[in-house]
């Protein structure tokens, strides 16, 4: 076993080329790429990491950018995640979670600094875009329709298959729909804040809006619950790594891709800040709207404040919007799914490396991403304690995968900067990331609400519990044993390519299955 082992990590042991690169797997079939036949990335990803590029580098600037903003879905994350800060500590909370932002904005400068590839969550939007639009029907039949959560959960479950309808398609459509987004976005982002600001009867005055402080979480002192607001903030402002994860659909994704992340962080910190100003100003009295039926504070804001069409209107872009969320939170699980399954680190590799020959696109890896997420959120049906636990847990678990690397990179060293970098102000963002990772995971997984009842426990350190120990079996008796690093590469020098073209049909020449990545 031990043989084996030590054979397999020098066949994967990385090799000068010139021209050209030999990309075989464990089975023994192999692919030979004539590197001056690709485009400047496509040649790069070949020769520096051994990956054949397998999908087609449609996103540009725009499309990267819309494409990094959806991925937050500041409008409809606010939304659904409002309820957090309004139902722990009230308003002030909302306004210092600008110094959460900053702090957090350091964590994804970081992970830009990395453009590290980890596993990003797709159940959550889903389920609440399943909340807000319940919410649309119940305001439009006047409250007397009041969703269950088995609905919602039914509801989830559909949309979970429109997200995946639309992931199939091929990666110049996903670009169409992508870039179209983030105008959208801004759109009604805008108009939401106008409309709200100008018909508004009663405003809150300055002071309360930012000082007051009034805890009805049951925690004590004050100062606990009020720490609490930071989860909306959380919750929006992650996930900022899913764009990495396209790369390779990227034109010049050295660059493209760091500043789409870069930006995209500056539009929702910026955005959601005043956004959050503005519901604080108009939204009245916070009891009848924590009261209300749809459990949506947001949408009965707009309810209240524009009335049944206005109300109706905004809920229903958020929902939009969220969909959004979920087409991009989909396409980047994916194209994880696909990358893992390419270095053989997850079971049943070779089902979910197959790449479509029509769409070019990984659709096993899109449909075990739809039925893990729907799988996921079916726990909703048991506990909506136990789903917010899991919901919990993928914020912590994103925040974690960020610092890994930045952590490794502060103690090793062993980095080397690409195109976009920090520079000198490399050290101290990784370090204030890493930091602040620490005290928000944290908050994370204590319970927002005291005493403690089944009800109201989170279940969020179960859980990561549960995931830190099976992934710690799974590794040492099943990943250990397949994956030694990336594929397999064998230089293929200027002689041998010549040898080949003579006649003598080499390896590199086995075919393949039509549609599986010759990897």
């Amino acid at each position: 076993m031990a043989e084996t082992s030590r054979d397999s990590k020098d066949l994967r042991q990385r090799k000068t080329n010139v021209g050209t690169v030999e990309l075989q797997n464990a089975d023994g079939q192999s692919k030979t790429v004539n590197l001056e036949e690709l485009t400047g990335s496509d040649a790069e990803l070949a020769a520096k990491f051994g990956y054949k590029p397998v999908f087609k580098r449609e996103f540009g600037y725009l499309s990267t950018f819309s494409f990094a903003v959806s991925i937050s879905g500041l409008f409809s994350s606010v939304s659904t995640t409002f309820v957090y800060s309004l139902a722990c500590v009230r308003l002030s909370n909302m306004w210092w979670a600008i110094l959460h932002s900053i702090a957090i904005s350091t964590q994804g400068v970081g992970a830009v600094d990395k453009l590290d590839h980890r596993m990003v969550e797709s159940p959550r939007p889903e389920y609440g875009a399943a909340q807000l639009l319940l919410a649309a029907v119940s305001m439009g039949s006047d409250f007397s329709y009041v969703p269950s959560i088995g609905t919602t959960v039914g509801v989830m479950a559909g949309l979970s298959l429109v997200t995946g309808v639309v992931n199939s398609l091929s990666t110049y459509w996903m670009e169409k729909v992508t870039k179209s987004y983030v105008i959208f976005h801004v759109f009604v982002l805008i108009t939401c804040s106008i409309a709200l600001l100008a018909k508004s009867e009663k405003r809150h005055n300055t002071a309360y809006v930012f000082t007051d402080v009034n805890s009805t979480s049951g925690w004590s002192p004050v100062g606990f619950a009020w720490l609490f607001g930071f989860l909306s903030v959380s919750w929006t402002m992650t996930d900022y790594d899913a764009t990495a994860h396209i790369t390779e659909e990227v034109s010049r994704p050295e660059t493209k891709a760091p500043w789409a992340i870069s930006l995209a962080m500056a539009f929702t910190y910026i955005g959601g800040f005043l956004f959050n100003i503005v519901l604080c100003f108009v939204m009245g009295d916070p009891e009848p709207i924590l009261a209300a039926p749809v459990e949506q504070p947001v949408a009965q804001i707009f309810f209240n404040v524009l009335g049944k069409g206005g109300g109706i209107f905004y809920t229903v872009s958020a929902f939009i919007i969220i969909k959004f969320v979920t087409f991009t939170a989909m396409q980047s699980l994916a194209r994880t799914i696909f990358a893992f399954s390419r270095d053989r680190l997850i079971p049943l590799s070779k089902i979910w490396v197959q790449v479509n020959p029509r769409t070019q696109t990984p659709l096993y890896a899109v449909w075990i991403s739809v039925f893990c997420a729907i799988a996921i959120n079916l726990i909703g049906l048991g506990s909506y304690a136990a789903i917010s636990g899991v919901f919990n847990v993928t914020a912590i678990a994103l925040d974690i995968s960020y610092c890994i690397p930045i952590f490794c990179k502060l103690v090793f060293g062993r980095f080397e900067p690409g195109p976009w970098h920090l520079g000198r102000f490399s050290a101290v963002v990784n370090t204030t990331a890493c930091v602040w990772t620490l005290f928000v995971t944290i908050i994370f997984i204590l319970p927002t609400v005291r005493p403690v009842e089944g009800a109201t426990m989170n279940y969020a350190i179960v859980f990561l519990a549960g995931i830190l120990l099976f992934a710690t079996v799974f590794w040492y008796f099943w990943g250990k044993k397949y994956y030694t690093g990336p594929l397999v590469e064998a230089g293929i020098d200027e002689n041998s390519s010549a040898d080949a073209g003579s006649g003598s049909r080499s390896s590199s020449e086995k075919p393949t299955n039509e549609g599986e990545v010759p990897v």
